[in-house]
């Protein structure tokens, strides 16, 4: 697949547009803290799921499934990968115990889920989607286990209930049975799905907005260790992607795809993992805002070296 520069930086200030009215919502107060985490619960719930099941093609054909296959594996690989370089990178001898597995967290998971579904689908269109979905069943799988664990440093029930029952894995799981088996919805059905699908793009766009609303950018702008945090997530993450994965010579999509969703910033499930498992929730929100600030910067340089 081949991005056109000018269309995709196009794109992206589209996505942009709306991030600043989701920033301008958040600071007239027309969204509150309390009403974004509730929006986001639905993204997370609702309206991703949708879309991430709509995805598939109608009928079945042997291209997509190979392309759903090797996302998922790549994706496999890339989280393992990861999870050892944060361990060695962000020691908590230099680190801090808590800032280290923060900085660990962030390196690992980036906004594959609200940042990620966007930016592939207008940058790639259905095939990019298709990888996506196969890359987004590796990566909640170790969200809700390992990126779990690193905060609570333990195996529960819990935590394979969550894995489990991730409405965005049974959606995927769902969409590839449907698409194998070439069972198609009722056309009503369908289109509901996809009218609550549609919706994921700008809603989580505008969930990021109402966040960054929230942060005091000159406060974080002044701890080193976090903004070192920050750009090392957005530059290791694409660069060892892309060259893992050109190694071991996967489809170019995948390739393309897994590298694309590297360069965004870190995971704004961050700050939400702190204040349930006991992290510290200021600097996990902290670095959740620097990571997006300066992913503006990285990600179209990381973008003109390794994709285009």
């Amino acid at each position: 697949m081949q991005i056109e520069l000018s269309v995709f930086y196009a794109r992206l200030g589209a996505i942009a547009l709306i991030l600043i009215l989701g920033f301008i919502l958040g600071k007239l107060k027309l969204i509150s803290e309390r009403s974004n985490r509730e929006l986001t619960n639905l993204l997370l719930t609702v309206f991703m799921p949708a879309s991430l099941f709509m995805a598939f093609p109608a009928t079945y054909d042997e291209g997509s499934a190979n392309l759903f296959y090797s996302g998922f594996m790549a994706g496999v690989i890339i989280m393992l990968v990861l999870i050892l370089l944060a361990r060695i990178i962000f020691d908590k001898r230099w680190m801090g115990k808590a800032l280290s597995l923060e900085s660990q967290f962030a390196l690992i998971f980036n906004n594959a889920t609200f940042l990620g579904y966007p930016i592939v689908a207008n940058t790639f269109g259905a095939n990019g989607i298709i990888a996506y979905c196969g890359f987004i069943i590796a990566f909640n799988i170790a969200l809700f286990s390992y990126g779990i664990w690193l905060f609570e440093q333990k195996v529960t029930f819990r935590l394979l209930h969550k894995i489990i029952f991730n409405p965005n894995i049974i959606a995927v799981l769902l969409g590839m049975a449907f698409f194998l088996m070439g069972i198609s919805l009722p056309g009503f059905i369908n289109d509901a799905v996809g009218y609550v699908g549609g919706a994921t793009t700008p809603l989580s766009i505008i969930c990021i907005g109402v966040m960054l609303s929230q942060a005091k950018i000159k406060k974080v702008l002044k701890k080193w260790k976090l903004m070192a945090t920050a750009i090392i997530q957005l530059t290791v993450g694409p660069l060892v992607t892309w060259g893992l994965l050109s190694l071991m010579q996967f489809p170019v999509e995948v390739i393309q795809v897994c590298t694309l969703i590297q360069t965004l910033p870190t995971a704004t499930s961050l700050g939400l993992f702190a204040v349930k498992y006991g992290g510290n929730a200021e600097e996990s929100s902290e670095l959740v805002t620097i990571s997006t600030l300066f992913s503006v910067v990285t990600m179209p340089i990381m973008v003109l070296l390794l994709i285009v």
